[in-house]
């Protein structure tokens, strides 16, 4: 994803209800995490990770709590990760994933979605093969060397070492590498003391295209109402 889209995307949520959105996101993460691996963090690496994200969006320890709870309950929902593909108007990519108690309605509101704002849904692999799904961990910039951590890690799996910014703007470091890195790039960071302020998957596009202002826009459109779906955890594009 080019960094316009992504400042394109933060205008988005300003103008959705961020906070809420992110506390849902965080809470199917956990639901998620809880169902496949238990409640206890201790030995749940995803849940782990799922909490420390948590704190990173500042959810207020009761709502974590409760969301873990209610996880581990009897009738408790089970999410299915579903990834949608498709093209946004003017031939721009688009990966969809969600996170659903019901994939009948999602799939009928994502494909909604592409034809409401011009775009067209796809079949699975039709856009995929343009993305490439990667771990990403932020880190504090503060107090690091960049050059020497980026010959340290490249013996790790590290893809690309990038300036980034939280959802407040403050300065991030983002170590990309791909998914199957996961692990190694983890051990490699914590054996440095380095500890992310967050941790993620993305699908990250091999090739960017750039679109003029106003047809970029018409993207945005539908990548906004994608995102405004209660199913929908991220879009991601190949849009610069």
């Amino acid at each position: 994803m080019g960094r316009a889209f992504e400042k394109r995307k933060s205008t988005i949520f300003a103008r959705m209800d961020r906070v809420g959105k992110q506390f849902a996101k965080i809470g199917k993460d956990i639901a998620i995490a809880v169902k496949s691996g238990g409640a206890s963090p201790e030995g749940n690496p995803a849940l782990r990770r799922v909490l420390q994200n948590a704190r990173a969006a500042n959810m207020p320890k009761d709502k974590v709590e409760a969301a873990i709870k209610k996880a581990s309950g009897q009738g408790a929902a089970s999410y299915e990760v579903v990834v949608y593909e498709g093209y946004a108007p003017h031939g721009i990519a688009l990966m969809v994933e969600t996170a659903t108690d019901n994939v009948t309605r999602t799939v009928a509101n994502v494909r909604h979605a592409f034809k409401a704002h011009g775009g067209n849904m796809g079949t699975t692999g039709s856009v995929a093969f343009m993305f490439q799904k990667q771990g990403v961990f932020r880190l504090n910039p503060e107090g690091i060397e960049r050059d020497t951590l980026e010959l340290e890690l490249i013996d790790h799996g590290l893809v690309a070492l990038e300036d980034g910014e939280s959802d407040k703007g403050e300065q991030q470091l983002l170590v990309r590498c791909a998914f199957n890195d996961f692990g190694t790039m983890h051990a490699a960071l914590e054996s440095r003391g380095l500890h992310a302020v967050s941790t993620e998957s993305e699908y990250v596009a091999q090739t960017l295209t750039e679109l003029p202002e106003d047809k970029a826009n018409e993207v945005m459109e539908l990548v906004a109402a994608l995102e405004s779906d209660d199913d929908v955890q991220n879009v991601y594009s190949n849009l610069a």
